[in-house]
């Protein structure tokens, strides 16, 4: 057992969560059970294994970068009461 009962209500209080005593023991197997199965995955010889973004080895498709919309900066700015070259005038609020 890797894990045991005084373990899991040290836990319980730590997380600030209500256990009841008849969930510890299910909560101890459980735990114990997913503390065994890491244990059994870190003794896999990975030391020739490269490491992958995706385990399907798949490509990204991407989407040709295009410009799809023009600039309607000077009908924008024809609409304005003042601008100066590329900019919006407007009245001074905070002097």
């Amino acid at each position: 057992m890797l894990i045991n009962r005084k373990e899991v209500e040290q836990i319980a209080v730590l997380a600030k969560l209500h256990v009841s005593e008849s969930e510890i023991d299910a909560i101890v197997t459980s735990l114990d059970s997913i503390v065994e199965m890491i244990n059994h995955i870190s003794e896999v010889n990975t030391d020739n294994t490269k490491p992958m973004a995706n385990p399907m080895d798949a490509v990204q498709r991407l989407r040709a970068d295009e410009v799809t919309e023009t600039s309607i900066k000077e009908k924008l700015l024809s609409m304005a009461t003042q601008t100066d070259e590329d900019y919006f005038l407007v009245p001074t609020v905070v002097e």
